[in-house]
């Protein structure tokens, strides 16, 4: 809906190799930042009533993660690096193969985000579609990433959970 947004001019001092990296962050930041406002509203919601560790992680979502077991953040760990391994390995080039002067290179085939999961079959065949969700997804990955730093710095400023903000 706003159009070509880049009000800091980063892409009329980027080349194409450049841009193709800043999308491929955006792409990501704005996945990890849905996941998060998800997290924190859920995390919260559920308070005193979850399976999980004993239905004792209470208090503001910033401070849930504190709370959880060692194990839990080994696993955690894991996922992650399992996650970004094969993210790494279909988007990028290898490093022994990369110029000197090209670090971070992409496939050439690659397109940022594309990393061929989808379980659910909901990508576009049609490549009009496709540009459509694209579009989509950057416009809620960016409302989710100003979302995720409005729920931490709320969280930091008063201590009270972003449901009990609308709650009361």
């Amino acid at each position: 809906p706003a159009g070509f947004f880049d009000p800091l001019n980063f892409a009329e001092r980027a080349d194409d190799l450049t841009l193709k990296r800043y999308r491929e962050a955006e792409v990501t930041h704005g996945r990890v930042s849905m996941l998060a406002v998800v997290g924190f509203l859920v995390g919260e919601k559920v308070e005193g009533s979850s399976f999980l560790f004993d239905a004792s992680v209470s208090g503001p979502a910033i401070t849930h993660l504190s709370q959880v077991p060692v194990g839990f953040w080994i696993a955690l760990t894991v996922a992650i690096g399992a996650a970004e391994q094969t993210r790494a390995e279909k988007g990028w080039v290898e490093p022994e193969n990369v110029p000197v002067d090209q670090p971070g290179l992409l496939r050439a085939e690659y397109y940022p985000g594309d990393l061929g999961f989808d379980p659910l079959g909901l990508k576009p065949e049609d490549p009009e579609e496709l540009k459509i969700m694209q579009t989509k997804e950057l416009q809620n990955g960016r409302l989710a990433m100003l979302a995720a730093a409005g729920f931490l710095a709320q969280e930091l400023v008063d201590g009270k959970g972003i449901i009990e903000h609308l709650q009361g």
